[in-house]
């Protein structure tokens, strides 16, 4: 039987802001971004989470996306957190509908 697989996006802007399903978390005051960011991986992987891969959105602005085993019997979470966009005013006519999906 092969493994099952659970997996969890994380948005990183420059080690300066990390995104992790909706939940933000900033470098501590005084806290260098390095040690931000191996504090950030470190907590992860005490979680039993490993780096599986990285995809780069813009300079400083990257996804990275990590796996683990899914535990026996148990399914993957497939829920998705929205929040709702504020209202816009509409530009030229055009409605700005939709919603954000954090991940």
């Amino acid at each position: 039987m092969s493994a099952k697989w659970e997996y969890k996006v994380v948005f990183v802007e420059g080690w300066e802001r990390v995104s992790v399903e909706g939940q933000e978390t900033r470098p501590e005051e005084g806290e260098r971004n390095s040690a931000f960011g191996r504090r950030v991986l470190n907590g992860l992987g005490a979680d039993g989470w490993e780096l599986g891969g990285i995809q780069h959105t813009s300079p400083g602005r990257s996804y990275l996306v990590f796996k683990r085993p899914l535990a026996e019997g148990a399914e993957p979470d497939l829920s998705v957190v929205r929040r709702e966009r504020k209202p816009q005013p509409e530009a030229a006519g055009e409605a700005d509908g939709g919603q954000v999906v954090s991940v």
